[in-house]
């Protein structure tokens, strides 16, 4: 029976396969490994050689043992480790030097000052001879590094001989280290034992801001490039990242349609905001002008001088440049009345504009000069992208948008910030009915994606920020909310204040502005229970909600414990003489609106939406107490720093 020798292909197939699962993948784009990735693997993950990159949290240098001059042999090696012992085969030349010291401190004692003397002297001349033979002070520096893709750092041990101590300990030095991965002890599972620093990026110790420990919230916001490497702002990130990304999925997942809505507009879509303008004509220019001319209009007026004054001093110089061509005068002459007329046409033109302006006339304050601005008619930043949305919604049928707001309230709310994020929605063939259960379940799905893909942020979110928040989520995923007409919520009020004196300082009258302790009052002490609050009196909403039969607006707000209305919505008016009526009724510009009401005279349709205050969603998962800790760059009344 013969025997085949197996070839160098088949034994390689008849080895045990090689477990891809067991590697730790570098990122895609990068050779570097996330933290993140590393502490899920933690198994596999020990014995591995990584390049990790991050920046320091925290660093401590522990000194290594120092190592006797006769363990080292002719070649230099040394026959004892720090950290590991020393060699069992010790040489009574080691026994002796170890010995030493205790002989001389006796010596000391009992020798008297003869050997005191003997010793200063030697070590004076013997000191720097002896300094050359000790080798360098050895240490091993023990850092934190994170890199921001998880709330744990990884542990990373850089001897002296790799790279110096005070190149890497300092707080916030960009670290690329490559390495071993090894079981550590204590609170650390594992650790990287640095082999090669690839990158050291250093920092200012005494102006880099995040030197110092536990710097409040409202502090690093006059950081906003650095405070993202602090625990907190980086795990905030990372909530809001779930919650954009669940965003999008939501509306993916029934089938509607990302639209983007323009962020410069001519439309207030609310009627009666405080709006940024756009403009690219230089502030001060345009101040001076408008000084001119109202310095222009006083002295006329204090001098009795009218529009007929000037229109005469007009034809009279029309009179002479006249009389100057048919007599053929020289031509300095002509050209000087000629100038002398332009400047009289010129003022009555400004009397004219005057005149118009007493009478209400043809004077429009959208109106700039288009030779000078960028935009013909006055621009501004979008408060809302409700109506733009709507006129797709009339041709798509769910559309939702996703972007910045801008708002000019200079009102100093824990709520708000001039640059705030919404999540804005509108579907055709729909009612106000069909808005509210939209928006339930979208915040319910919201609620739900953070508690299922942020499980490690939440815990830290627990620990360190507000214990309740996870019980919050989930009270909003389990429950149902409380359904209330405005006049039923004011009905509660009013009896609660009767029952409570002085519990609200508000008179409880028809059409008042339900404020945030109202609406904090009927979610915590009442109904301990999101509360949706519906029809309203149409004065506390836009122009372009539909108006009830009995005089209210179909509108709502959803309203949330601790933070209060986080979602507004409506069904907007499809009747064109009701809305018509209703902007004439508010006194806004009917051209501003022309393409709006254009919906209503073409193919028009029963449609209702909502919107979503994004940054407040982050505020109520993270159970932060102010918006600018949230936003990446939070702008404000009197805060713009980068």
């Amino acid at each position: 029976m013969s025997t085949t020798t197996p070839t160098t292909n088949q034994q390689t197939s008849l080895a045990p396969p090689r477990l891809e699962s067991s590697h730790v993948p570098p990122l895609k784009y990068s050779s570097r490994v996330q933290i993140k990735t590393l502490l899920v693997r933690l198994e596999t993950a020990v014995g591995q050689r990584v390049t990790v990159g991050g920046w320091v949290k925290s660093a401590k240098e522990v000194e290594k043992l120092a190592t006797p001059l006769a363990a080292v042999n002719t070649h230099g090696n040394e026959r004892g480790v720090a950290g590991q012992g020393r060699n069992k085969d010790v040489s009574c030349v080691e026994i002796l030097q170890s010995r030493i010291p205790l002989i001389r401190s006796i010596l000391d004692v009992f020798g008297g000052s003869g050997y005191v003397q003997r010793k200063k002297h030697e070590s004076v001349v013997s000191e720097p001879n002896h300094a050359k033979l000790l080798p360098p002070k050895a240490s091993v520096v023990y850092l934190l590094l994170t890199d921001g893709s998880c709330v744990q750092s990884l542990q990373v041990v850089v001897d002296s001989s790799v790279a110096s101590p005070s190149r890497v300990m300092a707080t916030g030095t960009c670290l690329l280290v490559e390495g071993q991965l090894e079981r550590a002890e204590g609170k650390h599972r594992i650790q990287l034992k640095a082999e090669k620093v690839l990158h050291i990026g250093t920092v200012d110790f005494d102006k880099y801001p995040l030197s110092k420990k536990r710097i409040p919230l409202d502090t690093l916001r006059e950081y906003s490039q650095f405070r993202p490497r602090t625990t907190t702002v980086a795990t905030v990130m990372r909530i809001r990242s779930a919650l954009s990304f669940a965003t999008h999925t939501f509306f993916n997942e029934h089938a509607f349609i990302d639209v983007q809505v323009p962020t410069i507009t001519t439309t207030d879509s609310e009627g009666f905001s405080n709006m940024f303008k756009v403009t690219t004509q230089d502030q001060d220019q345009n101040q001076n002008q408008k000084a001119e001319k109202e310095k222009l209009d006083t002295i006329y007026e204090n001098e009795g001088v009218s529009l007929e004054h000037v229109k005469a001093a007009v034809k009279e110089k029309s009179n002479i440049v006249e009389h100057l061509k048919r007599t053929e005068s020289n031509r300095e002459a002509l050209a000087a009345a000629v100038q002398d007329l332009k400047k009289t046409n010129d003022l009555a033109s400004q009397f004219e504009a005057r005149e118009n302006r007493k009478l209400g006339k043809y004077f429009k304050e959208d109106k700039v000069d288009s030779y000078k601005d960028f935009f013909p008619t006055q621009t501004y930043l979008t408060v809302s992208g409700r109506l733009h949305l709507e006129s797709y919604a009339c041709a798509l049928g769910n559309v939702y948008s996703f972007g910045p707001r801008f708002l000019a309230d200079k009102t100093d709310s824990a709520k708000h910030a001039a640059e705030m994020w919404m999540v804005e929605v509108e579907m055709a063939f729909s009612q106000l009915k069909d808005s509210m259960n939209c928006a339930t379940a979208f915040l319910k799905y919201l609620s739900k994606w953070v508690l299922d893909n942020c499980s490690e942020e939440m815990k830290f979110v627990e620990k360190r920020i507000d214990n309740t928040c996870s019980n919050r989520l989930q009270q909003i995923i389990t429950a149902s909310p409380e359904m209330l007409t405005y006049h039923e919520a004011v009905e509660i009020l009013r009896k609660s204040s009767f029952q409570f004196e002085d519990k609200f300082e508000t008179n409880f009258e028809s059409g008042v502005v339900l404020t945030s302790e109202h609406l904090s009052y009927l979610t915590e002490a009442i109904y301990m229970n999101p509360v949706i609050i519906y029809n309203y009196p149409k004065e506390a909403k836009p122009f372009y909600v539909r108006q009830n039969e009995d005089g209210t607006v179909a509108a709502f707000d959803l309203v949330v414990p601790k933070l209060g209305a986080l979602i507004s919505g409506s069904q907007n008016e499809e009747r064109l003489n009701m809305i018509s009526s209703r902007i004439d009724e508010l006194g806004l510009s009917r051209e501003k609106y022309e393409w709006y009401l254009d919906l209503r005279r073409n193919g028009t349709v029963k449609n209702s939406g909502f919107t979503l205050r994004f940054d407040l969603m982050v505020l109520f998962a993270t159970g932060l107490g102010n918006v600018r800790d949230i936003i990446p760059f939070p702008r404000s009344y009197g805060k713009a720093n980068n």
